[in-house]
């Protein structure tokens, strides 16, 4: 049976705004505007307005974000790091740019989120900062730890408070984010006119720093691109939690696990993500049913091969492995009926039996 409801759909998204995207970049083309200039800045004063922040940093990725985030804070080598470790690998990834090391903390059972206790027992003398992951568009937790916090708020867009408590926040823009560019692309905010400055310089060379930088610029096409959906987000947000709100009523019975969401920090779902037993069977069982499905992440960090010289070990942050184990990302888009999303409800309730 063909796919009937795919866990996404970028194609529906362009559909909706054609037209205005081929404008918007054809414009950037008829200028000859393609590194930076001014689309570039036009999205960085949008972005920063739209977060709250005083400056935004356009950059060519979240990965290139957290890193300059993380070298403006102090950050290098022999220094330690603490995030968690049921995130993408760019997270841990950066870091390991600065020469500094990634210490892992445990998370929060109800949210999968780093939990601000297990993050402050790994702090060392060595620790530099505290990066917080925004899994799935729910913000997390941040505790008072007494060093910078870099905020990974990549796949929370426009999440209640995010970017709001730390020394920056790192946004991605890869396509299938909330606020997704038709490339590549990235962010840094901050309040801090030190850090701003800094990244500015660093994503150009190290221009007028005096230091070797990097080529992490964003090109003026994405730039395009995000300010026809910026003015956009707030209502993709929405959709996206109605969506789960059809999801949460018709699953409330049934056999998974949850997330817990905080009404004053609210959820941008990024995904939906459900926790369930025997993972693989539930999602063969679904895409017989013609629902598509996806698995972030399907096994924390520090049992990663690249990670392997940290000497970490299995059981080492049980809570971590165990949603790795069970995570199932179900179908999230703005553009998703909601008889996609209650047929969505139907056949997990048909997969697990319930009544």
């Amino acid at each position: 049976m063909p796919v009937r409801v795919p866990q996404f759909d970028l194609v529906a998204q362009y559909d909706a705004l054609r037209d205005e995207v081929l404008a918007a970049i054809e414009g950037v083309c008829a200028r000859a505007a393609f590194s930076s200039g001014p689309e570039v800045a036009r999205f960085e004063a949008e972005f920063a307005a739209y977060c709250g922040a005083a400056h935004c940093v356009a950059l060519n990725s979240g990965t290139s974000a957290l890193h300059l985030a993380l070298l403006a804070s102090g950050v290098g080598p022999g220094d330690e790091v603490v995030t968690a470790p049921n995130t993408f690998t760019a997270t841990a990834e950066a870091i390991a740019y600065t020469g500094a090391r990634p210490v892992f903390a445990d998370v929060d059972p109800a949210t999968a989120n780093l939990d601000p206790a297990s993050a402050e027992a790994a702090i060392t003398e060595r620790t530099k900062a505290i990066v917080p992951v925004h899994l799935y568009g729910r913000p997390a937790a941040i505790g008072e730890y007494g060093i910078p916090v870099v905020e990974d708020a990549c796949q929370a867009h426009g999440a209640g408070g995010v970017g709001r408590s730390g020394a920056a926040a790192a946004y991605s823009f890869y396509p299938s984010k909330n606020l997704g560019a038709y490339g590549e692309g990235g962010a840094l905010t901050t309040d801090d006119e030190a850090v701003a400055s800094f990244a500015r310089a660093m994503r150009d060379h190290g221009r007028g720093v005096g230091q070797v930088g990097f080529n992490y610029r964003m090109d003026g096409v994405q730039a395009a691109v995000l300010r026809v959906k910026l003015a956009r987000l707030d209502g993709w947000n929405a959709r996206r939690r109605e969506l789960a709100r059809i999801y949460r009523e018709g699953l409330a019975s049934v056999p998974v696990d949850l997330p817990t969401d905080d009404a004053a920090a609210p959820c941008v779902y990024h995904q939906f993500v459900i926790w369930v037993d025997d993972r693989d069977e539930v999602r063969r069982e679904l895409a017989e049913r013609g629902v598509g499905t996806a698995v972030h992440y399907p096994a924390p960090l520090h049992l990663d091969q690249a990670y392997a010289h940290l000497c970490y070990r299995e059981g080492d942050f049980p809570r971590a492995e165990r949603a790795c184990r069970r995570a199932v990302s179900l179908p999230m888009f703005p553009e998703l009926s909601d008889e996609q999303a209650a047929y969505v409800v139907q056949a997990l309730r048909d997969v697990l039996r319930a009544t």
